[in-house]
């Protein structure tokens, strides 16, 4: 087994955080030249906000804090594969890579469901690395959502 890289350690953390305030625990962060620049977990229930993604927060922190737009020069780690809304964000900020760790078989659109990037409209790809974690990730997913049933 390999070890967890410090920035899905930092997601997944912010995933814990997110179940313990009954949000699904997905967190996300973006990393930029090697440096932490923002952390997020899901919080459209907190926030009565259906976007307030773990995804969409982290590119709008990163965003805010680069002063721009596009995060071409950032990297996004998050816990699990990104729906089709926040696919759409990380191709209009450009961010240069997406890591993720559980795949998504209901509302993935990366490797399921539209697969947003293979889409011939998308104008930016970015690099694309899933299973980093997967089964913390998908462990974390799994226990929120059987203490609920």
């Amino acid at each position: 087994m390999f070890p967890i890289p410090l920035p899905m350690r930092a997601a997944l953390d912010a995933a814990a955080a997110a179940a313990a305030r009954e949000e699904v625990p997905v967190g996300a962060v973006i990393v930029r030249r090697g440096e932490i620049i923002a952390t997020s977990a899901n919080s459209p229930r907190s926030r009565h906000d259906p976007t307030a993604h773990a995804e969409m927060l982290a590119i709008r922190a990163a965003a805010g804090v680069i002063g721009d737009d596009r995060l071409t020069d950032c990297d996004l780690w998050v816990t699990l594969e990104p729906c089709a809304m926040c696919a759409g964000a990380i191709a209009h900020a450009r961010i240069g890579r997406l890591y993720y760790g559980a795949g998504d078989l209901k509302g993935g659109a990366i490797e399921h469901g539209p697969r947003l990037f293979t889409q011939t409209t998308i104008h930016h790809r970015p690099e694309i690395y899933p299973g980093i974690a997967e089964g913390e990730s998908a462990a974390l997913l799994r226990t929120f959502f059987a203490s609920r049933r």
